[in-house]
Formats: C-alpha cells, sequence, structure tokens
C-alpha cells in the first residue's frame, strides 16, 4: 500500500516539483515530485520556454498550504520520492497542472507500473492532456513562453523606476532582511536581484566565509527573523516599492505583503532594529517603522530583551540661552538661575579635524547665536551622553524657538551635520528622520559648511593688543555714535572683550564712570567683594548679546574707555542701581554720565543693594565734607576756583626722564615704616632664606636685596636677561631701579608685605607749568638742581592736578623749612620758580588743557618775568642766548 503523509507547502521549484517542510518541525525539508509528468526548468543558463508560468500556476495554487502527499515510488540513486498530492478542498495534482496544459505525461510513464490504479490514473492524466492540447491551453500554445531575465540592476534605467510599485515574487530569503527578488517589469521582461528590506536591519544568519571557507555563526535571532519572513513572503506575490540603491549596487526596496509592510511586522516582532542609512529614502515612510520599533522596546521583545526604557521626560522645559559655545552646544539657565550645558540632539556643527567643515565653525556659531542668545526656549531632554576626556556629561536635548525646530533649522541652512547613531543608541531626537532627509537637502541645495566655497566668516584684528593700535583705532571710534558691536566676552563686571564687525576689530572696552569689584580669575580664587556677583550680571545681561557702544578715550594698556549699551540701556547705570559697582567722579564727569550714574548709586544706597548693604547716611554726609576739603578736582578743563590742596611729601628719585617718585607723608608712610622694620626683621631670619621657584615674570613682584645697603626692600620685577640670570626690579615704595642677579631674589608671598597690604607709596610726579630742556648736557643739570633742592628734606607740595589715567601729579614744591608754611605758600618761594630763575627751565608755548585759565594767569605770567630774567643773566640753558628764537 502507498505510503501517505501531510507536509505544508514551502516553495515550488518548478511545475513538477514541491519543497515541502514538517507539520512539527518547520526546519526539517523535503523534496516531493509529482509521478508520471515532467514540466520545463527553469535554469540559471536561461529558462526553458513556459518554465515560469508552469511553476508560477503551480506556486499560486499551493504554496502555503497543506496537502497530502502519497508516494507512488521513489528512485533509490537520488532517494527522492515521486507521487501525487491532494489539497484539503480535493484539488489533485498533477491532475489540475495537466488539465490547464501545464504539465506533460511522460512518455515512458506506465511501462513498469503493474497496478491497476495508477494505469487507471495515468490514462486520466493522458485523457487530461489531451483536453488540454485540444484546447490549446499552457504549453500547447505552440509559440512564446519566453521571458528575458536579467540579474543585474545596471540593466534597468533605476530612476525611471524609483518611487514605483511594481509586482514581485521573493525567489529566496537569505535573512531577515535580505531576499531575492524576482521583479515582474512586464510580461516578456524580469529582474531577478539581491534587495535590501528597506529601513531595517535584521541579525545576520549562519553563513560561510568564501575567503576563509569557515561557517560564521548566526547572530541572535537572525534565523528566527528569516524563517518570519520565509512563512510569510516566500513565492509569495508581493508589490516592490524601489527606493535606492545601496553602495554596493544591491536594490533597497519596500516589500509589500497585501497585509502591510514586512518591515513593519519584523520591527513590531523585535526581530530588527531600524536602519538609519535608509532614512533618507523613505522619508516620511520611516515614521510607521520607528513606531514599530518603539512598540517592540516597550514590550521588551527579541532583541530589545535588555532596553531601558527612558527615564520620564516630563516634556518641556523652559529656559533661557545664556551662552552659545559652538553650533551644537549652548549654555541654558534655569527658572531658578541655575546653569546648565546642553547638546543639540542627533546634530554636528562643523567639525574641526575636518578640512571642508572646520572653516565654517564661527559663521555656524554666529547663526546660532544670533537665533537664540539671550532668548526664551523650550527644551526637551532626548537623553544624555556620558563624559569624555575632553567633555564632562551633559544632556542631549531638542530646542524649539516660538515653535521652530533649532536643530533642525541648523541642518536645514547647512550649518550642522546629522550625527550617525548606533543602532542601539536611543539618546536621539523625536524628528531623526527629518533631520536625515533635511541633511540631504541642504547638501542638494549646496548651503553652509555644504556650499563648496569659502568660509564668509570674519577675522578679527585686536586693536587692544597694544597701545600703539589702540591710539590708531580711538579716533575712528570716538568719531562715532551706537557703534554696532557684539559682547564676545566678559572679563569683570566692568570689563568686556567687544568684536566690531564692520570695523573687523576686536577690543578690551572698560566702562567709563564706574568702578566694579574684580572678579575672581578662578573658581578657587577669591576676589573682591561682590565681584563674582557683578561678573554674573555681566554674562547674564551682555555676554554675547548685540549691543552698541559709545567710546570715549583709551587707557594706558590699550583699553578702550567708553558706555555699553544693552537694548539702548547703559549696562554701567545698571550695575550701579544693582549696587555692583560705584561711581568714579572723574571719569564719570569726563564721560558726560555723571548725572544719571549717581542717580542710580543714591538708588542702590537707597535700598541697601550689594556694596551699599551697610550703608550709613550719617557717615557719608560727613565724610563728602571731609573730602571736598582734602580731595583736589580732577577735572582736565580749565578751573578758576579750584581749592589748593598741600600735602607733606618727600622725594625719593627722580627717574632720567625727569620725573619725581614721591611719597606722601602720613598714613601710608607711617605704615610703610612699621612694615619695613618687620620686613628685615623677617629678612635677618635664616629660615625665610628661600630663593624664588623659578625665573621671576615681568610684572611679578618679589623681595629684593638693594645693592647700596644689602637691605631687602618691596619691588616688582620690570625685565629680565636670562642670559646673565638678572632682572631689573623697580623698589614700589621709592621708585628707583636696577639690575640685580636672581640670587638676590626672594619671593614675596607673605600677606602681610604684599601690595594688597599696603600699596606701594612711591608715585609719579611732574613740577607743574615748566619744562625741561632737551640737550642732554642742560637736561642734567637740571635734574642736578632739582635733586640739590629737594634731596633728603620734607616738602611741601601743591597738587595742581592729577591724572589718573597717566597716573601722574604735577604738582609746585615748596622748602618748608625754607620758611614757606603750608598757608603762606606763594609761588616766589617754590622749587619750581627757582629751576626757571637758574635757566633749568622754561615755561612751554603750549599749555595743557588744565593749566589754561584765570586761576593760572598770575602764576604763568610771573614766571615768564623769571624767565626772562634768567635770559638777560644768560642763566643755565640761556647762556649762548635764547635758544627758542628761529
Amino acid at each position: 500500500m502507498a505510503k501517505q503523509f501531510f507536509g505544508n507547502v514551502k516553495s515550488v521549484l518548478s511545475g513538477d516539483t514541491l519543497v515541502l517542510t514538517s507539520q512539527n518541525n518547520p526546519n526539517a525539508e523535503r523534496i516531493f515530485s509529482l509521478a508520471f509528468v515532467t514540466g520545463p526548468h527553469l535554469r540559471r543558463e536561461g529558462d526553458e520556454p513556459f518554465a515560469f508560468q508552469s511553476r508560477d500556476y503551480l506556486r499560486a495554487l499551493v504554496v502555503g498550504k497543506v496537502v497530502q502527499c502519497t508516494i507512488l515510488y521513489t528512485i533509490p540513486t537520488s532517494g527522492r520520492d515521486y507521487g501525487v498530492a491532494q489539497l484539503r478542498d480535493e484539488t489533485k495534482i498533477p491532475d489540475e497542472l495537466v488539465k490547464a496544459g501545464w504539465l506533460k505525461v511522460r512518455e515512458d510513464a506506465g511501462r513498469k507500473e503493474e497496478s491497476e490504479e495508477a494505469l487507471q490514473r495515468l490514462d486520466t492524466l493522458r485523457s487530461l492532456e489531451t483536453q488540454a492540447k485540444n484546447e490549446g491551453k499552457g504549453l500547447w500554445q505552440g509559440v512564446g513562453g519566453i521571458i528575458e531575465v536579467q540579474n543585474d540592476l545596471s540593466s534597468i534605467n533605476f530612476n525611471e523606476w524609483k518611487g514605483k510599485q511594481v509586482d514581485g515574487l521573493v525567489e529566496r530569503v537569505l535573512s531577515g532582511d535580505r531576499l531575492l527578488v524576482r521583479l515582474k517589469l512586464s510580461d516578456e521582461k524580469h529582474l531577478q536581484v539581491m534587495t535590501l528590506v528597506a529601513g531595517i536591519r535584521t541579525p545576520t544568519t549562519e553563513r560561510v566565509n568564501q575567503s576563509t571557507g569557515q561557517t560564521q555563526p548566526a547572530e541572535e535571532f537572525g534565523n528566527e527573523a528569516r524563517q518570519f519572513v520565509e512563512q510569510r513572503l516566500l513565492q509569495r506575490n508581493i508589490k516592490v516599492e524601489l527606493v535606492g540603491v545601496s553602495p554596493q549596487g544591491q536594490l533597497i526596496a519596500s516589500l509589500l505583503h497585501p497585509r502591510g509592510s514586512i518591515a513593519e511586522f519584523l520591527l513590531a516582532e523585535g526581530l530588527a532594529h531600524c536602519n538609519d542609512f535608509h532614512s533618507t529614502m523613505l522619508g516620511a515612510k520611516m515614521a510607521p517603522l520607528r513606531a514599530a520599533e518603539s512598540k517592540a522596546q516597550a514590550g521588551k521583545l527579541r532583541l530589545h530583551k535588555d532596553h531601558v526604557a527612558k527615564a520620564g521626560g516630563g516634556g518641556s522645559s523652559d529656559m533661557i540661552v545664556s551662552k552659545v559655545q559652538s553650533a551644537d552646544t549652548i549654555f541654558v539657565r534655569t527658572k531658578n538661575g541655575a546653569e546648565k550645558r546642553i547638546g543639540l540632539s542627533s546634530v554636528r556643527g562643523p567639525r574641526t579635524g575636518e578640512p571642508s567643515e572646520a572653516p565654517f565653525r564661527d559663521e555656524a556659531k554666529e547663526y546660532l547665536r544670533k537665533k537664540l542668545i539671550g532668548k526664551h526656549v523650550k527644551v526637551s531632554v532626548d537623553g544624555s551622553k556620558p563624559a569624555t576626556e575632553e567633555f564632562g556629561a551633559r544632556d542631549v536635548a531638542t530646542v524649539t524657538e516660538k515653535g521652530k525646530n533649532i536643530n533642525l533649522a541648523l541642518v536645514q541652512d547647512g550649518w550642522c551635520s546629522v550625527i550617525r547613531h548606533r543602532k542601539d543608541d536611543t539618546d536621539r531626537a523625536p524628528n531623526y528622520d527629518e533631520l536625515l532627509a533635511a541633511q540631504e537637502t541642504a547638501k542638494e541645495a549646496k548651503k553652509g559648511m555644504w556650499s563648496g566655497k569659502a568660509s564668509k566668516a570674519r577675522t578679527y584684528v585686536d586693536v587692544s593688543e597694544s597701545v600703539q593700535k589702540a591710539k590708531i583705532q580711538v579716533s575712528t571710534l570716538s568719531r562715532q555714535k551706537k557703534v554696532p558691536a557684539i559682547v564676545d566676552f566678559c572679563k569683570s563686571g566692568s570689563r568686556f572683550t567687544i568684536l566690531i564687525p564692520r570695523e573687523g576689530v576686536k577690543l578690551t572696552m572698560v566702562l567709563a564712570g564706574i568702578r566694579a569689584p574684580r572678579a575672581p580669575r578662578l573658581p578657587q580664587e577669591k576676589g573682591e567683594p561682590f565681584g563674582a556677583e557683578a561678573l554674573d550680571l555681566a554674562n547674564r545681561r551682555c555676554n554675547q548679546r548685540d549691543c552698541e557702544i559709545d567710546i570715549h578715550d583709551i587707557d594706558k594698556v590699550g583699553g578702550f574707555i567708553g558706555d555699553l549699551f544693552i537694548n539702548r540701556e547703559s549696562f554701567a547705570k545698571i550695575l550701579v542701581e544693582e549696587g555692583l559697582a560705584s561711581v568714579h567722579q572723574y571719569s564719570a564727569e569726563k564721560a558726560g554720565n555723571a548725572n544719571e550714574l549717581l542717580a542710580a548709586e543714591q538708588r542702590a544706597k537707597d535700598g541697601r543693594k550689594g556694596l551699599w548693604q551697610d550703608w550709613d547716611p550719617s557717615q557719608e554726609e560727613g565724610g563728602e565734607e571731609e573730602e571736598v576739603a582734602a580731595e583736589p578736582s580732577n577735572d582736565a578743563t580749565p578751573a578758576d576756583k579750584k581749592p589748593a590742596d598741600y600735602r607733606e611729601i618727600v622725594v625719593t628719585n627722580i627717574d632720567k626722564n625727569g620725573r619725581l617718585k614721591i611719597q606722601e607723608i602720613g598714613k601710608g608712610t607711617s605704615a610703610l615704616e612699621v612694615m619695613m622694620n618687620e620686613f628685615k626683621k623677617f629678612h635677618l631670619d635664616s629660615k625665610n632664606n628661600k630663593p624664588l621657584a623659578g625665573p621671576p615674570k615681568a610684572g611679578q613682584f618679589v623681595a629684593a636685596k638693594f645693592s647700596a645697603d644689602g637691605q631687602w626692600y618691596r619691588a616688582k620685577v620690570r625685565s629680565n636677561d636670562r642670559t646673565a640670570k638678572q632682572s631689573e626690579v623697580v623698589y614700589i615704595d621709592y621708585g628707583n631701579s636696577e639690575k640685580i642677579p636672581w640670587s638676590n631674589l626672594r619671593p614675596l608671598e607673605q600677606p602681610q608685605f604684599a601690595p594688597q597690604k599696603l600699596k606701594g607709596q612711591a608715585t609719579d610726579a611732574v613740577l607743574s607749568f615748566i619744562q625741561l630742556p632737551t640737550a642732554p648736557d642742560y637736561f642734567e643739570e637740571a635734574l642736578h638742581f632739582i635733586a640739590n633742592a629737594t634731596d633728603g628734606k620734607t616738602l611741601v607740595a601743591s597738587f595742581d592736578f592729577v591724572d589718573p589715567k597717566e597716573g601722574l601729579s604735577y604738582i609746585t614744591v615748596f622748602d618748608e623749612k625754607a620758611g614757606a608754611g603750608k598757608t603762606g605758600n606763594t609761588f616766589a618761594d617754590s622749587v619750581n620758580k627757582d629751576v626757571v630763575a637758574n635757566g633749568h627751565a622754561m615755561i612751554p608755548k603750549k599749555l595743557k588743557a588744565w593749566e589754561r585759565g584765570a586761576a593760572s594767569e598770575e602764576v604763568l605770567k610771573k614766571l615768564r618775568e623769571v624767565e626772562a630774567q634768567a635770559k638777560a643773566s644768560r642763566m643755565g640753558m640761556w647762556e649762548y642766548g635764547d635758544i627758542t628764537e628761529d
């Protein structure tokens, strides 16, 4: 009796051969051929006529269905079984195919058969064949039946078919995302190529490495993904939507089962990951794939079994952008004032290491600065980046401003590229596919860094680099009002780095009319009280903001003095109003904003803000009265009614340029005397014989051993000779300088001796209303005369004008012991007059601003009379006549 069994039809090799799988074990396969019949076959070298049609008829009839097979005989040499099959609807195979004309009865069929049942079946088949012949069905059509099959994608114009849906048939499944697909371009032409399922990537299956011959095991869930696709698509009619071509020349397409996209089903079952590289090809069709993957991740299915869901983000947070660090990194300030660093999700600014991108870094940063600085934004945290050697850990987020996605805008305009995330990296932007599509569009449009052109970023010349550059630039800027600029950096509450795009310059700016406390340079340092608060306010209000500036002057180190306006409001006034700066009377009056600043300062005092938290109005009023009597009016304009300002001084040194170094006798010199006693005792102690840790630096404060008396004094390094290991130092309390070896220097680290404890007591001064000769011999004689008149004496000086910018006092000096008291001083008693009378100085023809005016007329008149007498007597420089005559 013939053996029977049930099997599932997995595929059809030809019109006369089936591939069956066991109902109990899908992995167990067997080939079953139909007895007594034969059909045309599909061959690699070329199909036989009607081979595809014959197979396709049987395929449509049985694939995916259960059949009852009856084995009639087995070929001993091959072990292949031959027989007949029947579907559950009692359709008989091969009878149905012979009837349709797609199979022929073999000529040798039945020669060895002895079974009546087999012979009867054979007669039935021959009768059906005769009927098909007579009707011209199937193979009996006589003509045609040949289909051209191409196996190379280059054989067609892909752009003609891109985006279109084509009828297709899955011939073979290599893995969940790689299939051999037959595209039915027409009735006479088919294209059979390896096809990648668009939008997904599945684990690999077991395969043999062709170069080594070694078998590579399947990745986890790789075989399961393949079986999933085989059960649903193998030899099924599908729609194939062509979307692209891989770098290896393989077709990328969406395979559409009647029930939907196979990619979505694989993702939903946790058998695949989304493939970011296909996102730009799929566009909006990537969204349902992402949704399916997210569903599988939430259920921790298969590939996502170890998936860790993101902590609930709580939606968007409202923040203010306080700083733009680069095109993809910003600092934001929360409602409670805390500042945090945020990276923009899934985007990356121009990279330093990429020659084609690096030139656009500044331009991209400026683009983002204009869009965000100081703006209220919504920040949706998408994940976090771990700390690296270069950067600390930070959140990555999608930032929107007035509903506009800034991450997307940067990519659309070509200022950022999109990061290619790892397949398991979920810390990405929710609109990642939109970003990828925007990047491709920007590249096609050649926007931003994809333009292929040179960057338009400005380069700025630092005009505060030297006083000479500053002097050249100040003449241009001082003639302009409200110059548009950008605050590039806040150094302190009142000191900024400013960029002026239209001039192409960068400068250091100091706010006129105020003094803000010094801020700490490093977190571990201590600044002056409220210095950090002043800097914080400057950063919050000014940093990287567009501004306007008015420049008045420059300081002695190349800084530009002027007013800074943020949103048309003076920032100096804001600082003073918040109690974070005090008004500097002289510079405020010179800048012309004294009234505004003094009013703001008074409001801060009344509110006990910042510096004025302990302000006592009663003490302020008394102090002001004393100050009016004691302080000179440092106005550079001619003053007709300035009160006299007399102070006791000692001349400690005369520089080679004729400037006097003076000490004002009073609290400072008393404190200096006490300090120097302690200073000498300190350095006599051998325990304190500590050399410098390394070569001294210019500007460094040190203890120096004076060569004339072998005593130690406070000094400042002016310059170094590293070859000779010598330094030129200036003694800050006496003003003299000399070159001494490094071995005679010690660190000035003791707080009780530091300049912060007691500032250097030597200050610069020159004699008022006179000009020393320029001829070297006469100049030396003048210095000797002044030295003899002042050396070792306690003198009285009238401070006629103090120039804070130059740090220089203009004085008239009187010898107190010569009988000139503070209240009875007249110019006739002064050293200034004696210098002129002895022919060692002249009266300048071009007077300074403060020297002009009624208050100086009488002095200048007397001086000119004395000068005329010196000329007549041929004194000093006048010995050969009047040198001022042509």
